[in-house]
């Protein structure tokens, strides 16, 4: 196979080939990718901000979409031939270890589940099946921005019809959060982002303000349109010590929620007024939108085809698996989305 491997933090991806490939063994299933997702965590592993990496070299990737080649011993959740959406937040079945591939001389680290690669062994409890309906390009995103975005507001902030709310970063997470507020009712969505083009589309998303972060403050903005109140949810999608701040100063007072979905690079702290915390504010972090992926991905399909998930917005970029450090840096840079690595049939 082909993939894209890590062999030293803040240096650009490697694409090797004729990786020797080992049989699945126990609970292991082999997959053939055709799509694959580029998100903020695979770009802070690529780029050292997780703190010391101890599996060198390794490879990357963890939402994808693929065809079951084979199956291991003991793996009854998916069969060979079906569709399969692969993503990190584990599920029923086997929990496999990764498997390790050579190259050369050389022995390559893998997961649970990779997907910037052309095929993958993967984990059974990491592989879901995927309705015939689901076009790839949407598929892709079930691995892990639709789980994590989604599952944010219907998992763990569950908002009351004519509430208000912001979204901080307009990437994949934060406009997927912004979809479901909106399918779920939320009266105002205010969109916070240092990207005009980003706040452009999360308009044509459901978002009925926005606010340029870089151009005025965004705290300040928010109180100034909820009347000196503040949001009753804030949904902080940009992985930064002071969004997450900023996400939870503009919340409102005795019942204000904050949840934040990533995390700043290893070693930022963030730092917040107790008395906030004593006047009722409360913030939370999130862990893949606390989804269960059996329970959770059936919904997510039905919003998707009810038209209440808009998951085209999202999809502007593709990159061959050799461009995948362009799409990084398009990533670094806030130029893009949601990037997809699409795989030659």
């Amino acid at each position: 196979m082909k993939a894209a491997v890590l062999f030293e933090c803040e240096t650009p991806l490697s694409i090797l080939t004729d990786i020797d490939v080992p049989e699945p063994q126990r609970g292991q299933v082999f997959v053939k990718l055709s799509r694959s997702g580029v998100c903020h965590s695979q770009l802070m592993e690529a780029r050292g901000r997780r703190g010391a990496d101890r599996y060198l070299p390794h490879l990357l990737g963890h939402e994808g979409v693929g065809r079951v080649v084979s199956i291991g011993e003991g793996v009854t959740k998916v069969a060979v031939g079906e569709r399969v959406v692969l993503g990190w937040i584990k599920g029923s079945g086997l929990d496999a270890p990764g498997p390790k591939y050579r190259w050369r001389d050389k022995i390559l680290n893998a997961g649970g589940v990779t997907t910037f690669n052309t095929h993958a062994i993967v984990s059974e409890s990491r592989c879901y099946r995927l309705p015939d309906e689901v076009p790839d390009d949407i598929a892709v995103l079930l691995g892990c921005a639709v789980p994590t975005g989604a599952g944010i507001v219907l998992n763990e902030i569950n908002p009351e019809p004519g509430t208000t709310a912001a979204v901080f970063g307009m990437g994949g997470i934060g406009l997927i959060a912004l979809m479901t507020l909106r399918a779920l009712g939320c009266a105002r969505i205010i969109a916070v982002d240092v990207a005009p083009a980003k706040l452009d589309v999360a308009l044509s998303c459901g978002a009925t303000d926005v606010v340029h972060a870089g151009m005025q403050d965004p705290v300040a903005a928010i109180c100034e349109m909820t009347g000196g109140q503040g949001v009753d949810y804030a949904v902080d999608a940009a992985g930064r010590a002071r969004t997450i701040e900023q996400a939870f100063e503009s919340v409102r007072k005795f019942g204000g929620l904050c949840v934040f979905a990533s995390h700043p690079p290893a070693g930022e702290l963030i730092k917040i007024d107790p008395h906030d915390l004593i006047s009722g504010k409360l913030l939370r972090g999130s862990w893949g939108g606390a989804s269960n992926p059996e329970r959770d991905l059936p919904r997510f399909v039905e919003m998707y085809s009810a038209g209440n998930l808009p998951l085209e917005h999202l999809l502007r970029e593709r990159f061959a698996l050799e461009e995948v450090n362009e799409a990084l840096e398009e990533l670094e840079q806030k130029r893009a989305f949601r990037p997809l690595i699409v795989f030659p049939d």
